[in-house]
């Protein structure tokens, strides 16, 4: 058996394009543009190149773009009051804070003074609640992308034993609560899971996160396994993802390659959620 490759770059050019048509619409009809403000603070270059992805991500569908560079040595009360200001900013309807932050600055309050109507991320409380009570609302972006690959591949989640291998807030937490909502049987692993190889080897669906390289190998893989793999590690140069691509993809029914694979679609789904958000405005 090889794998079918699932190509996340395809997926996501298509989700674009279904963006491009509703953002000239919602132009046309009502004359508001969409409009993303991304805060970073700091200058870690991997955050700066996540920035220039979303920043080239919303030219490409027209949206308006702000982006707020600020020290790492900045004041959280400081950080809170510009979230405030963009919060009452009608030309801005998502807003996301670049992380990790530096560790004098707290994620949870940060985070939390993001207007819900604004969180885009969808790491707001009041977002992850909602996805808890299968309410209408933002999901994080990662673990929308992988149900939306999956569904855009004709793979139903439904009754199928999913392992994940992340607990994570951004993948993991919210990827779990998402299957379930879809009638998936889910299974958390992650560095206190003890005998994590019989978990992995027990998976339908594998979704691994660990930001180890090559990681998963195909000994870790029930034969016809579909493999998500969410690692992305930089080797010699190059990225890679934390599944043996090569070896597993001869075992697995489908698998998602790193670059092309979940990402684009991370980044498309962040362009759906500022849609949506500007979409609601206009019921205010």
């Amino acid at each position: 058996m090889v794998a079918t490759i699932i190509d996340g770059k395809k997926i996501a050019d298509s989700i674009e394009e279904e963006i491009i048509e509703e953002t000239k619409e919602l132009i046309e009809k009502h004359g508001v543009t969409p409009g993303l403000a991304v805060i970073l603070v700091g200058s870690d270059p991997g955050s700066q190149i996540y920035v220039n992805i979303k920043r080239k991500a919303c030219s490409r569908v027209t949206f308006h773009f702000e982006d707020y560079l600020l020290p790492d040595t900045v004041e959280e009360k400081d950080l809170i009051n510009l979230i405030k200001r963009l919060n009452e900013d009608d030309k801005i309807h998502g807003i996301l804070v670049q992380l990790p932050l530096p560790k004098h600055l707290d994620e949870n309050n940060v985070i939390s003074a993001i207007s819900p109507e604004k969180d885009v991320d969808g790491l707001h409380p009041v977002s992850a609640g909602k996805l808890l009570l299968k309410q209408e609302g933002f999901v994080a972006n990662t673990p929308a992308g992988i149900l939306e690959m999956l569904r855009r591949s004709n793979i139903d989640v439904k009754g199928k034993d999913v392992v994940i291998v992340n607990r994570s807030k951004i993948v993991g937490r919210p990827l779990m609560v998402l299957l379930i909502n879809n009638d998936a049987t889910v299974t958390v692993c992650h560095t206190k899971t003890r005998d994590l190889k019989a978990h992995m080897r027990s998976a339908d669906i594998l979704v691994v996160a660990v930001g180890k390289p090559n990681f998963v190998t195909e000994d870790m893989v029930k034969e016809g396994a579909i493999v998500i793999d969410v690692g992305i590690n930089r080797v010699e140069g190059k990225l890679c993802g934390d599944v043996d691509f090569e070896k597993v993809k001869e075992k697995a029914s489908y698998i998602t390659p790193v670059p092309g694979g979940v990402g684009p679609l991370t980044v498309v789904m962040l362009m759906k959620n500022v849609l949506h958000a500007a979409r609601r405005s206009l019921k205010k």
